[in-house]
């Protein structure tokens, strides 16, 4: 493994452990050239997804990028960061088994969605203005009129 802070080639790995999950093994590794320190996890991959985004364009799926999405819904937000994270596993391994190495950006953006619902109300309306492009504040009133009515 490259170390990221000198781009040194051979790194020493000093503990392994599987995180919380189970879902991955966290390496805590040590570059000797540098003497940095670092993590890395190492996940199971079932399949190589791609993702058909609204365009048509085919773009390879990105863990990261899904993490991202959904950690900037929840920032300053009363959530668990454990929580996240099993909820981000739970939606990767839901799409790797699904069976179709292709996946519309919508049926990702929906499995968010509905996972952000019963997390936390202010993350979904937040991945929701991004997701379904709210343009104006009656957008807001409206998907947020709904929600009071959905979790009645």
């Amino acid at each position: 493994m490259r170390c990221p802070f000198c781009g040194h080639e051979d790194t020493q790995v000093k503990d392994s452990r599987p995180t919380d999950d189970n879902a991955a093994i966290r390496r805590r590794r040590f570059c000797q050239s540098c003497g940095s320190r670092f993590t890395t996890f190492e996940r199971v991959q079932l399949r190589e997804l791609v993702v058909i985004k609204k365009t048509g364009k085919r773009v390879p799926f990105d863990r990261e990028k899904l993490a991202r999405s959904i950690h900037i819904a929840t920032r300053k937000r009363p959530v668990d960061g454990e929580r996240i994270e099993r909820i981000i596993n739970a939606i990767v391994r839901r799409l790797e088994s699904a069976g179709d190495a292709e996946i519309t950006s919508d049926a990702i953006g929906e499995q968010v969605m509905d996972a952000l619902f019963t997390l936390d109300p202010v993350a979904y309306v937040r991945f929701a203005s991004v997701y379904r492009n709210f343009r104006e504040v009656k957008d807001f009133e409206e998907f947020v009129g709904k929600l009071s009515v959905d979790r009645d």
